[in-house]
């Protein structure tokens, strides 16, 4: 058993639990993901003993450990919080350490956040409004079409000819999305729609600098929504190896930091 220390980071979001840890070099050497569900303090207990053996490590060896999202001050071996959007603008910025625009895409909302070379936040916004252009909206059009969510990202793929949706709504979508299949449009066409849809509920949300990045858990399913993405901006988006984690790597980061 390796005893060198470890920082944790853990962001419990509305649908998912991420932990991160990371040793003295900042290299991510454990992580963990689950679904939310009711107990967060047992969830973040889990994720914590799953990445804790993957990084061959032991509850002795952490030095600092922050919380952050929706349910941070949830987390028992919690020794202090930050908000989600500095944790998620200084994770990405740790791999990405440029003027940068994050699009975090979660279950529940979706965030646009604005940082500059220093990697001071310059601005931010967020979508707390409904569900629609979330993972909720996706995972709920997943049902009515009766198709598991891991398959939507292959099918938007092979869409020959693209079904748009005129309603951003997650109800009236639905709706749509019925009398499209009762029109007969193919399942792949109308898979792509949605993504174009949550891709259009984004581009609302606020310009883009030159440099964007993608974050989030339905980003880290659906790599093809991220190539819509781009040829709609007309240029690369950058995404970094573990977008689900992004927020809990910020954590713990700022783990380290109190612990300097």
């Amino acid at each position: 058993m390796d005893s060198r220390p470890v920082f944790v980071g853990v962001d419990v979001g509305a649908s998912r639990t991420k932990v991160a840890l990371l040793d003295a070099d900042k290299a991510l050497i454990g992580h963990a993901v689950r679904k939310s569900g009711t107990d967060f303090a047992a969830v973040s207990e889990s994720c914590l003993e799953s990445s804790l053996k993957m990084a061959n490590r032991e509850k002795k060896d952490i030095v600092g450990a922050v919380s952050t999202g929706y349910g941070r001050k949830n987390v028992p071996f919690s020794q202090g919080t930050k908000t989600e959007i500095g944790c998620h603008a200084k994770g990405c910025y740790h791999y990405f350490p440029m003027a940068i625009t994050i699009i975090d895409i979660g279950g529940q909302d979706n965030k646009i956040i604005k940082v500059d070379r220093s990697g001071r936040r310059t601005n931010f916004k967020m979508n707390r409004k409904c569900a629609a252009g979330t993972g909720a909206f996706l995972e709920e059009m997943s049902m009515r079409l009766d198709i598991p969510i891991e398959d939507m990202d292959g099918l938007a793929m092979q869409s020959k000819n693209m079904v748009e949706l005129g309603s951003y709504c997650t109800v009236f979508s639905a709706t749509e999305v019925l009398e499209k299949i009762r029109q007969g449009k193919q399942v792949s066409d109308i898979v792509k729609g949605l993504f174009l849809s949550v891709i259009k509920r984004i581009m609302e949300m606020d310009s883009l600098t030159d440099k964007v990045v993608m974050t989030g858990g339905v980003v880290a399913h659906n790599p093809f929504l991220v190539k819509m993405v781009e040829e709609t901006i007309e240029r690369e988006v950058l995404v970094p190896q573990f977008p689900q984690h992004t927020g809990a790597l910020g954590a713990a980061l700022f783990a380290m930091e109190q612990s300097a």
